[in-house]
């Protein structure tokens, strides 16, 4: 048979390998797709974390957080030896026993004397002042910070969802350039506008956003386990409950499916939380969201501390252009 008319040859007798060569093709063309998602991947992980960023909603919100630490160091001190003394509600030794991890350290663990308490209060007090007026400020985040986990570490009986949020947000006041802007620091030591956007203030505000979209999803796939957020009727224990009522919401017995609904949409705001407050479109409806919800637990069950720290958090999703329009800055 002539080599030329066998349909396994080319045109030169040579065999074709046309097919093994499409196959080839195929494959490197996959491993470019493949090597093209993967840069794409890493391109927006570098863009999400490592862009540098205006600074000023983080000195805002190092302002807030600031003034928090500080009500909470003054609430501290009005009765020092009942929360972290030989004599407190609970005992050092319990303490340990409670934290049951070696690193949770507390600067209370080494204090002798009454006197010895009350200088690592006001220590943390002070620290949390030069950080609301933004004076020494990278000192001043780490110090509030040990001062704040020291308070926590010795007396966890005290610790609550306003000292969760808090300890966060100090976290990430200390990580970035809080004081950049709104400080005394930036009035002693000016700084040329186009040297303020860091990578620094990026990645603290990441930080709380990533921290915020955790909480919240898991908040409410906790409430996804209870019978009465499916029923609709979980708030009402709330207001029912006399304990902790601070205006009176009773007269919401005549109107349950007004009960229904709050209850329903605070569940579906918080498991949703972590997808729809990315996107501008719906970025507003859920900060919105969280501004009620919260000022909602402040006002009707006494926790405005938590509230406002919540609301504190949130603000980390306010762009810093927005912030800039409200306060009459001009872009850096």
């Amino acid at each position: 048979m002539n080599i030329h008319s066998s349909p396994s040859a080319g045109s030169h007798g040579v065999p074709d390998r046309g097919l093994f060569s499409r196959t080839g093709q195929g494959g490197a063309h996959e491993g470019r797709i493949r090597e093209g998602w993967i840069r794409e991947w890493v391109d927006g992980w570098n863009t999400f974390w490592f862009t540098p960023t205006d600074p000023l909603p983080l000195a805002l919100v190092r302002i807030a957080v600031g003034a928090l630490l500080t009500w909470s160091s003054i609430v501290w001190l009005l009765d020092a030896d009942a929360f972290f003394g030989d004599h407190a509600w609970l005992l050092a030794s319990d303490a340990w026993r409670m934290n049951d991890q070696p690193w949770q350290w507390s600067g209370y663990f080494a204090c002798s004397s009454g006197a010895a308490i009350r200088l690592v209060a006001i220590v943390t007090l002070i620290a949390a002042v030069l950080l609301t007026i933004g004076l020494a400020t990278p000192l001043a985040a780490v110090v509030a910070l040990m001062g704040f986990v020291s308070a926590a570490n010795r007396a966890p009986l005290n610790v609550f969802g306003f000292d969760d949020v808090l300890g966060m947000l100090l976290i990430a006041v200390a990580v970035g350039p809080a004081g950049a802007v709104l400080s005394v620091d930036r009035l002693v030591f000016p700084r040329p506008p186009s040297a303020l956007r860091s990578v620094r203030a990026t990645l603290a505000i990441r930080l709380i956003q990533v921290h915020l979209c955790v909480i919240y999803f898991f908040s409410g796939c906790g409430k996804l386990l209870g019978a009465s957020w499916w029923e609709g009727t979980a708030l009402w224990g709330s207001i029912a409950n006399s304990c902790y009522r601070t205006l009176d919401l009773t007269w919401l017995a005549n109107h349950p499916f007004v009960v229904n609904a709050l209850t329903l949409s605070t569940l579906l705001w918080e498991v949703s939380y972590p997808a729809v407050v990315w996107p501008r479109l719906t970025r507003r409806i859920v900060l919105g969201m969280a501004v009620a919800v919260h000022m909602g637990i402040g006002l009707t069950m006494g926790m405005m501390e938590f509230g406002l720290a919540m609301i504190v958090a949130n603000m980390a999703f306010v762009p810093a252009e927005t912030w800039r329009r409200l306060c009459r800055m001009p872009p850096p």
